[in-house]
């Protein structure tokens, strides 16, 4: 067979297995109910400014306006006579940016660790293991309030210390993927080839390996968000900013009487959560190789 012939045939191979992919992606209840909560949340944030262009942090109205009183707010005020409906919207700007932010740093890092451990092995694989060991060891939360103490809280700080706390499970996670992956046939031909090592770690090993780290990856942006509501709880956050579990910390001295203002962004992050770890269980069926016929 000819060259020529090897690409058209590779590449109508290529093309009908995408559109299975796709397919598969369609079919499956799990994936599309949680892409489309989430796409919702992302809408509401992308746009937040054009659907509410005052400021959330300024005073509307009359302080603890309950849901329904006042039609011009729909969701009622706090206790400083802020839009609440106005306040979720901006604060789904910062909480999934805090979620994203710190799963891409913690992405970055554990797969630059595990790849390094998984590829070279020996000295390199021991070194890195101990200080992975040496991460999980601590208490996510507590790591992460430990470093946000050491500065004055803010969304950056508070980005870099839930990325930093989240890398040690991708970290053992990719040099898993590595270590199955290095001795593959692909890879010793890439070797035989004159390939550079990190061409072979980018372009052959990684691209085979993302499929778990992808999966990783939704349930990191939902432990983010969980956190830095956490954080925001005790009074640990960017105070120029708002984010649902700042609303929440702001609304807990009112639970008796204005339960909602606690009650509203709560299940704002629930259903966050909830789409996220949606999107990582489709994912996990669609993209698991036993899964494809």
């Amino acid at each position: 067979m000819t060259v020529e012939a090897e690409i058209v045939d590779t590449g109508s191979r290529a093309a009908p297995k995408k559109g299975r992919r796709l397919r598969a992606f369609l079919r499956n209840p799990t994936f599309v109910a949680g892409v489309a909560i989430l796409g919702f949340f992302v809408f509401i944030a992308l746009f937040a400014d054009v659907l509410f262009s005052d400021d959330p942090m300024a005073m509307m109205s009359s302080p603890l306006v309950w849901p329904g009183e006042d039609m011009q707010f729909p969701l009622g005020t706090d206790q400083l006579g802020r839009d609440v409906l106005s306040m979720l919207a901006h604060g789904a700007r910062a909480s999934l940016l805090v979620g994203i932010s710190s799963a891409a740093i913690g992405l970055a890092i554990g797969m630059v660790v595990g790849a390094a451990a998984g590829f070279f092995g020996g000295w390199v694989d021991t070194v890195s293991m101990r200080l992975v060991e040496l991460f999980q060891t601590t208490p996510t939360f507590l790591l992460v309030i430990v470093i946000v103490s050491i500065s004055a809280p803010s969304i950056t700080t508070i980005v870099v210390a839930i990325g930093i706390s989240s890398w040690p499970t991708v970290a053992r996670l990719v040099r898993a993927q590595f270590r199955s992956l290095r001795e593959s046939d692909f890879v010793m031909a890439a070797r035989s080839l004159g390939y550079s090592r990190l061409r072979i770690i980018v372009q052959e090993i990684l691209p085979n390996a993302l499929p778990p780290v992808i999966v990783a990856a939704s349930v990191m942006i939902a432990n983010a968000i969980l956190t830095e509501a956490g954080l925001s709880f005790l009074n640990m956050r960017d105070p120029n900013i708002v984010s649902w579990g700042g609303m929440i910390g702001d609304g807990r001295e009112q639970l008796r009487n204005a339960w909602f203002l606690t009650a509203l962004p709560g299940a704002a992050i629930a259903m966050a959560v909830l789409s996220l770890n949606l999107v990582g269980d489709g994912l996990n069926e669609i993209l698991n190789p036993r899964n494809e016929p």
